[in-house]
C-alpha cells in the first residue's frame, strides 16, 4: 500500500514512519517545509514543499497514495503563538491539501483532530454526534478544519475520516517538544519547583504509542462504518492526580499550586464508538510513561532548562570552534608571508637605475585586493606603509619621515587604489553568489519538477506507444486472442501456449492443467526453460505463489525466486475450483508491472472462453467420441486428437509418445478399461484407422513412456512406440 504522510517533524510522524514501515507499506512523506532540514525517518520519498505550492497536485498524482494521513492538528509547521494569523494559514493550507486529495479521488484521507474542539464542561463522556465548543483560535480552526473535511466527504462522495485524539502526550527531546500537559508539569516541576493545575479539571491524556496503534487500525481496515472517530483512553483523571503523579516521579518536592477558576471542568472524549468497531484497545500505564519523561527531563535538563541542544565534549567544542578561525587566519598568513619577498625586492629596487621607479608595495596590495578583496587589501596596506616607514628610517629620522608631505601622498595612493580595486573585487564576487544561488534554486526546482513527473513521464509514454502500435490494445488482444476459434477443440490449449507468449513478449510459456485438488500436469510449453518445473507439479506446496493464485490474483516474481515463474495466473470454473494455472518466465523487470498484470487477466479470461467453449462442444459429441460405457475414443476422435498432439509437438508446444498395445480386436472394450487403470487422466485410448488399439502418452518422452510399456506388460498386454506418422 501507498501512504502518504503529510506533517512537520515530531516523534508523531516519526514513530508513524516505523510503524507503516514495520508493517510492509510504502511511505511517501510531505513535509509542509520547502528547505526542511529536520530529521526525520527514512521513508521511499520525501517532497520538501510547503502546502500552498503549486505541486501539490503533482505530488497526488505522481505517489497515487492508497492512504492518505494528515497529522493536521498535531503538524509542527504550525506553532500556534499568534493564533489568529495561524489560523487563517492552517485553514488554506487543508483546503489545498483537500484539494490535491480530491482531484485524484483515490484511497483514504485520514485527518488528526484533538480534544481542543470542546472547550466547555461535559458531565459525560464526549461521543461524536455532540456539537463541537471551541474555545480560543486554534479551537476554532480545529472544528472548522473537521467541517471542512465532512464536507469533502459528503458532497464529493470522498472516503475522508476525522479522529480525534484525546489529550495526546509523548516523550519530549527537546524543550520544544514540550507541548502537552503532561510534559509541562514535569518542565515546571524541574524549572521552578512548583507545579500549577486548575482544579476540579478532568481529562483523558492518550499515549502517542497507543493512538498510533489506533490509527493503524483505521489506515488497514477495508471499510468503516463512521466518519468521525474518538481516540481517547476513556479513564477520566483530575490535574491534581496527574501532578502527584509527575510530583513522586520527578523525585522532589514540588509545590502543587492551584489556580484559575475551582469550576469543575470535564473533557473526556468516548471511545466507545471506535472499539466497538475496532475492538477492545490496550492503553500504556500513564504512571509508567510519566516516569519515563521525568527521567529524560532529568537527564538532560540542560536541554530542557535552556532550549539549546546538549553540548559537545570540550575537546570538540575547541575544534569545531578553531575550525573556522584558522580557516579565517590563513588570508591573513598568506599576506604576512607575501610581504616578506615584496619587501625584500622593494628594498633592493631603491637606487636601482632600473627599478627606481617601480612600486612593489602598490603592486602587492593590488594582488590581494584583486585576490581577496577589501579586507585584504587594507591589511596588506597596512603592512606596505609599515615597511615604507621602515625603510625610509634606514636614512631619515621617524620624525622626518611624519614631517614628509611625499609620505602621506603614497599612503593615500596605496589606499585609495587598494580599497578601490577591492571593492570593485567584492562587488563581483557579490554578483557571482547570487547568480550562483539564482542557478542553484532554478537547478532545484528543475530537479523537483523532474522527479515529480518521472512516473508521469513514464505513463504518458506508454500509453502513447499503446496508442501508435495497438500493440497491447484490448482489441489487439481480443483479435490475436479470437484467433483460437480457428483451431479444432483438441489443439486451443497448445496454440493458447504460443498465443500467450506473442501477447507478453516471452519466449517461455507453459500452461498446466489442474488433475486433482493438489497436483498439475503440463499440457503445453514453447521452451525448455518453460518446462523446468516438470511434466507434474504440486501446486499447492508453491508457497507463495499458491496463496496468490489461490485468491484470484496474478503472482508477480518480485523477489526473483528461481523455484518459481516470473509471472503466473490461474483460470478458474464456475465453482470456484482452479482449472489450469498460465506460467511465464522470460520477461524484462520493467515489464513486471501492474498493467501488465491486468492484461494477463485480460488474456486468461478470453482463453478460459475459447477453453469453455470447445468443452462446451466436446461434451456434446462425448456419445460419439468414446465407445459405449468406456473411455475408448472412437477412431475419428482418436485420429483428431492424435493429429492435434503431433502438430503441436512439430512446433515445440509439446511432447508425446504414441504406442500401438497388441490386443484381440473382439475384447478391445475390456482392454481399454484395464490400460485407462495404468494411465493417467491426460492420457488416452483409442483406435485408428487400421484397427488397432494405441495409447496417447502426453508429455512423455521415448524413455518415459518404457515405465508404461513395462506397466501394460504387467497386465499381459505387450506394447511398443511406433512413429509419428502413424495418423
Amino acid at each position: 500500500m501507498n501512504v502518504l504522510l503529510i506533517g512537520g517533524s515530531g516523534s508523531l510522524v516519526n514513530n508513524m514512519i516505523i510503524k507503516l514501515n514495520k508493517e510492509g507499506h510504502r511511505v511517501y512523506l510531505l513535509t509542509g517545509s520547502r528547505y526542511s532540514k529536520e530529521p526525520y525517518q527514512k521513508v521511499f520519498e520525501r517532497y520538501n514543499f510547503t502546502y500552498d505550492c503549486s505541486s501539490l497536485n503533482e505530488i497526488f498524482e505522481s505517489i497515487n497514495p492508497d492512504t492518505t494521513i494528515y497529522v493536521g492538528a498535531y503538524d509542527t509547521n504550525f506553532r500556534w503563538k499568534d493564533e489568529e494569523a495561524e489560523a487563517v494559514k492552517y485553514a488554506s493550507c487543508l483546503m489545498n491539501i483537500l484539494m490535491g486529495y480530491a482531484m485524484r479521488n483515490r484511497g483514504r484521507f485520514i485527518y488528526l483532530s484533538s480534544d481542543a474542539v470542546y472547550g466547555e464542561h461535559h458531565p459525560e463522556d464526549i461521543r461524536e454526534d455532540e456539537p463541537v465548543s471551541p474555545v480560543g483560535f486554534r479551537g476554532m480552526a480545529l472544528a472548522q478544519a473537521e467541517e471542512m473535511c465532512d464536507s469533502y466527504r459528503r458532497t464529493r462522495g470522498l472516503d475522508v475520516v476525522t479522529l480525534r485524539l484525546d489529550h495526546l502526550y509523548s516523550i519530549p527531546k527537546v524543550r520544544k517538544d514540550v507541548t502537552e500537559i503532561c510534559t509541562r508539569m514535569c518542565l515546571e516541576s524541574l524549572e521552578k519547583k512548583t507545579i500549577t493545575i486548575e482544579e476540579n479539571h478532568v481529562l483523558s491524556p492518550l499515549y502517542e504509542a497507543d493512538a498510533i496503534e489506533f490509527i493503524y487500525r483505521v489506515v488497514a481496515c477495508k471499510e468503516h462504518n463512521h466518519a468521525l472517530y474518538n481516540i481517547s483512553a476513556s479513564k477520566g483523571v483530575t490535574q491534581r492526580q496527574l501532578a502527584e503523579v509527575v510530583q513522586t516521579a520527578m523525585g522532589d518536592s514540588a509545590e502543587i499550586i492551584p489556580e484559575g477558576s475551582a469550576a469543575e471542568r470535564r473533557i473526556v472524549l468516548s471511545h466507545v464508538l471506535f472499539d466497538s468497531e475496532f475492538g477492545n484497545p490496550f492503553f500504556c500505564n500513564i504512571k509508567d510513561i510519566v516516569e519515563k519523561i521525568a527521567a529524560q527531563m532529568k537527564k538532560y535538563s540542560y536541554v530542557f532548562l535552556t532550549g539549546e541542544d546538549a553540548k559537545p565534549p570540550l575537546w570538540r567544542r575547541i575544534l569545531k570552534k578553531s575550525g573556522w578561525f584558522l580557516q579565517a587566519l590563513i588570508p591573513f598568513a598568506e599576506n604576512m608571508i607575501a610581504f616578506v619577498p615584496f619587501f625584500m625586492l622593494n628594498n633592493r629596487a631603491v637606487g636601482s637605475h632600473y627599478f627606481a621607479n617601480l612600486d612593489f608595495y602598490l603592486l602587492y596590495v593590488l594582488l590581494f585586493a584583486i585576490v581577496y578583496g577589501q579586507q585584504q587589501a587594507t591589511f596588506s596596506a597596512v603592512l606596505a606603509v609599515a615597511g615604507y616607514c621602515f625603510r625610509q628610517m634606514y636614512n631619515r629620522s621617524s620624525f622626518e619621515v611624519m614631517l614628509d608631505a611625499n609620505t602621506y601622498v603614497w599612503i593615500a595612493q596605496l589606499f585609495i587604489l587598494g580599497l578601490a580595486v577591492g571593492y570593485m573585487r567584492d562587488q563581483i564576487k557579490k554578483l557571482q553568489d547570487e547568480n550562483e544561488e539564482e542557478k542553484e534554486f532554478l537547478a532545484q526546482q528543475l530537479d523537483d519538477i523532474q522527479d515529480i513527473n518521472s512516473s508521469n513521464v513514464r505513463v504518458k509514454d506508454a500509453l502513447e506507444t499503446q496508442i501508435i502500435n495497438q500493440n497491447d490494445s484490448v482489441g489487439k488482444i481480443y483479435r490475436i486472442t479470437s484467433a483460437l476459434d480457428q483451431y479444432n477443440p483438441e489443439e486451443i490449449l497448445f496454440y493458447a501456449a504460443e498465443m500467450l507468449g506473442t501477447l507478453v513478449k516471452s519466449k517461455d510459456v507453459a500452461i498446466y492443467t489442474v488433475s486433482n485438488r493438489a497436483y498439475a500436469r503440463l499440457f503445453s510449453s514453447t521452451s525448455k526453460k518453460a518446462r523446468g518445473l516438470g511434466n507434474s507439479i504440486q501446486y499447492t506446496q508453491m508457497g507463495e505463489m499458491y496463496e496468490t493464485l489461490s485468491q484470484r490474483k496474478v503472482f508477480i516474481n518480485r523477489k526473483m525466486d528461481e523455484r518459481y515463474p516470473l509471472m503466473a495466473n490461474a483460470i478458474f470454473d464456475d465453482n470456484g475450483e482452479m482449472q489450469m494455472i498460465l506460467m511465464i518466465w522470460g520477461i524484462p523487470w520493467e515489464s513486471m508491472t501492474l498493467g501488465q498484470a491486468n492484461q494477463l487477466v485480460v488474456i486468461s479470461a478470453l482463453i478460459q472462453n475459447a477453453v469453455l467453449r470447445a468443452n462446451r462442444y466436446l461434451s456434446v459429441l462425448e456419445n460419439q467420441r468414446y465407445v459405449e460405457d468406456t473411455q475408448t475414443l472412437e477412431t475419428e476422435a482418436f485420429t483428431s486428437l492424435l493429429n492435434a498432439y503431433l502438430k503441436a509437438q512439430s512446433r515445440g508446444l509439446t511432447e508425446c509418445t504414441v504406442l500401438r498395445v497388441e490386443a484381440d480386436p473382439a475384447a478391445y472394450k475390456e482392454t481399454g478399461k484395464l490400460l485407462m487403470t495404468k494411465l493417467r487422466q491426460t492420457d488416452y485410448i483409442g483406435t485408428l484407422k487400421d484397427g488397432c488399439l494405441y495409447a496417447l502418452l502426453s508429455n512423455t518422452s521415448h524413455e518415459d513412456a518404457q515405465y508404461v510399456i513395462k506397466r501394460f506388460a504387467e497386465i499381459g498386454h505387450d506394447s511398443y512406440i511406433v512413429e509419428d506418422d502413424v495418423a
